[in-house]
């Protein structure tokens, strides 16, 4: 299970407190998938990287008790000077996993060849993207997170994208932020709509969408 209960995130901007995520509650169960909807500026992902633990909550809290995916398609956390492989270096010794088993998957899958010996601060914001995809597939885990990975690089990558994270592991718990209702209706029962960054879930996916339609 992964829980968010009561999870509030406030900024300071121009000398005064804006709340971006206000009081948001909401729970997955293995395997199960819930669909976050919300316009530009609702909170989204500032809730993801909550979620992650890349950024601490101002109040509230989140229960992890599955292994959980940092925000796919994100690499903002490696340095510009830090190669390809030396981010596969760097994944190889914190989860403990051979170096080699993370670079055959890493390299067939990024297809960035010559680059990965490359800084980071010479790739593309799609080159990033297929590289922290890739090593997100590299690590086994019980629930992903989803960040508008499908919105990344050409329709021959979105295709893989989709084969490799909801065909190969439709069994694992997933928390998908998108804007494209085709794909998220075939993939989730359930969603969170984020308004002002509050947020309701709804059971009915169907649901879900007629209130996200009036936003």
């Amino acid at each position: 299970m992964v829980g968010v209960f009561d999870l509030v995130k406030e900024y300071e901007v121009h000398g005064r407190m804006r709340r971006v995520v206000d009081g948001v509650t909401f729970k997955i169960g293995r395997g199960e998938k819930i669909a976050v909807l919300g316009h530009n500026g609702a909170g989204k992902s500032t809730l993801v990287r909550m979620i992650a633990g890349i950024e601490e909550p101002t109040s509230g809290k989140v229960v992890r008790n599955m292994s959980m995916s940092w925000p796919i398609a994100l690499s903002g956390g490696f340095g510009g000077s830090m190669t390809g492989y030396d981010c596969m270096r760097f994944l190889s010794r914190i989860y403990d996993k051979p170096f080699d088993e993370i670079r055959d998957v890493v390299e067939d899958f990024s297809e960035l060849g010559r680059y990965l010996r490359m800084p980071l601060r010479t790739y593309s914001s799609g080159m990033r993207a297929r590289l922290a995809f890739g090593m997100s597939l590299a690590i086994d885990f019980d629930c992903y997170l989803i960040d508008e990975v499908l919105a990344v690089g050409d329709k021959r990558f979105q295709l893989r994208c989709f084969e490799e994270l909801f065909v190969k592991r439709k069994d694992r718990s997933m928390i998908i932020v998108g804007h494209n209702l085709n794909v998220i209706g075939e993939l989730c029962k359930s969603a969170l709509v984020l308004k002002n960054g509050r947020g309701r879930v709804f059971d009915d996916i169907e649901a879900a969408f007629r209130i996200y339609s009036t936003l």
